[in-house]
């Protein structure tokens, strides 16, 4: 199913983006501005960031927090100690086995230089480098383009949220609809799908 006609959107005087679409306008209203800005004025560290994706996959968000809780508590969050922690003392903080080697893997990928300079790179480039590592996809590579550097025009499409919340909108998608979905909202469709994820939190 082909999603409605593309309409435009203009940046927020007040920051965010105003879109002409009336589903993102009244989400706006009840939500604020989405947290994306293209020059974020703080990036958040890349290794951090994405160990907490790591932690967070496959969980709810109470559960993701409780391990993320104990993980900060029990070891300092650098790849020079996640990368000869224990899979045993990982595990004892509510890992699963293969988490826990996912962020080794992401350890020794950092200590290796692969997270750095990542915030000068495109979109597609940061992606790419990123699935290099094991236990990181499309999807995790995505959140950090949105949640550690701000990028304003990530459309996370495997996202369950964001397909959920556009079905509650727009009706029936699939994967060729949520596409030209998508580029409706561009460049800023990263706060099109902080919106749709507000969707599932609106009565």
């Amino acid at each position: 199913m082909k999603p409605p006609k593309p309409k435009a959107q203009s940046p927020a005087s007040g920051g965010g983006v105003i879109f002409s679409d009336p589903h993102m306008q009244t989400l706006r209203a009840l939500h604020g501005p989405a947290p994306f800005h293209p020059n974020p004025v703080k990036i958040q560290p890349a290794f951090r960031t994405l160990v907490s994706s790591i932690v967070g996959q496959q969980l709810s968000g109470k559960a993701a927090e409780t391990i993320w809780r104990r993980l900060e508590a029990r070891f300092p969050l650098q790849p020079e100690v996640l990368g000869v922690a224990e899979g045993q003392e990982l595990q004892a903080l509510g890992l699963s086995k293969a988490k826990a080697a996912y962020i080794r893997d992401l350890s020794h990928f950092a200590l290796r230089g692969g997270l750095e300079g990542l915030e000068g790179l495109p979109d597609g480039e940061i992606v790419a480098r990123l699935i290099q590592v094991k236990g990181i996809g499309v999807w995790t590579a995505q959140m950090y383009l949105m949640f550690g550097l701000g990028r304003p025009d990530v459309w996370p499409i495997l996202d369950l949220g964001v397909r959920k919340g556009a079905e509650r909108l727009y009706g029936p998608l699939d994967r060729q609809g949520l596409e030209a979905l998508g580029e409706r909202f561009q460049p800023h469709r990263s706060h099109a799908a902080w919106y749709l994820w507000r969707v599932l939190e609106t009565p």
